[in-house]
């Protein structure tokens, strides 16, 4: 048996200048790391390398069964790690950037929109969320979080490889164009003037729709709200401010996957 590749290795070198967006962007992949990603973007066929220290390549032996793995120092896996307790098992995967022109060439039953969303958790748990609402594609909009670090795709749960994935898109012209393709793009946002309840019952989830979230903080901006066909209120019987926006995509969603 060979020794394990060191942080020195070119593979190895190669693999962690994909945990820096630069390096992602110019080698058109990222990093998917621990047993829920690796297993999710193994069943996709995906992955294009596989490292794993010795002791995740014999605790994930069922996993890695029949695949190829570059066995690695625990040094070497924690240069490929973003966490501060690294699993020992990371797949390299290429980028799944959809063109957002297909959204409006095809449009998918149910869509999200995120307008400028920046904690990369909140990002994994929409799409996650997404994905279990049965949700065709998720556009990150210019400004938003990289869909493709780390703590992105650990926070997916695997869902980044089932879904379509839009990055950096320009969400005034996505709005447009979807809606001359016939979906309505319904804006989150607190004061909206129709509540999601009433929305559903007046048919208004029944597709395709595209939901449009927008800032942790700041919400939606005004001018892309405005674009919207509907400004839809998620109503609060209790005395919360506001709902944290990853809860309020999933009330949004699931409550448009039952009118779908």
């Amino acid at each position: 048996m060979s020794a394990p590749l060191t942080e020195r290795n070119a593979r190895v070198a190669a693999a962690r200048k994909l945990t820096r967006r630069a390096g992602r962007d110019a080698a058109g992949a990222f990093l998917a790391e621990g047993r829920q990603a690796v297993s999710e973007a193994l069943a996709a066929g995906v992955v294009t390398d596989l490292f794993a220290t010795e002791a995740a390549a014999a605790a994930h032996a069922d996993l890695l069964a029949g695949a190829t793995v570059r066995v690695v120092t625990e040094k070497a896996a924690a240069g490929l790690s973003e966490t501060a307790s690294p699993q020992g098992l990371v797949a390299v995967c290429p980028l799944r950037d959809v063109p957002v022109e297909a959204l409006a060439t095809a449009p998918p039953r149910l869509s999200v929109a995120l307008a400028e969303l920046n904690d990369p958790g909140n990002a994994g748990t929409v799409l996650r969320t997404a994905d279990a609402c049965g949700a065709g594609a998720v556009v990150f909009g210019s400004g938003s979080a990289d869909p493709f670090q780390g703590k992105t795709v650990r926070s997916s749960a695997g869902s980044l490889f089932h879904v379509d994935v839009v990055r950096s898109a320009p969400l005034d012209v996505l709005v447009e164009a979807v809606q001359a393709a016939g979906v309505r793009v319904l804006a989150a946002a607190g004061d909206g003037e129709v509540a999601l309840d009433r929305a559903g019952a007046d048919g208004l989830l029944s597709g395709p729709v595209l939901w449009l979230f927008g800032n942790e903080a700041r919400g939606l901006d005004d001018a892309l709200a405005a674009r919207a066909d509907h400004r839809v209120r998620v109503p609060m019987r209790g005395r919360a401010e506001s709902l944290n926006l990853a809860v309020a995509a999933g009330i949004c969603l699931y409550a448009t996957q039952l009118a779908q």
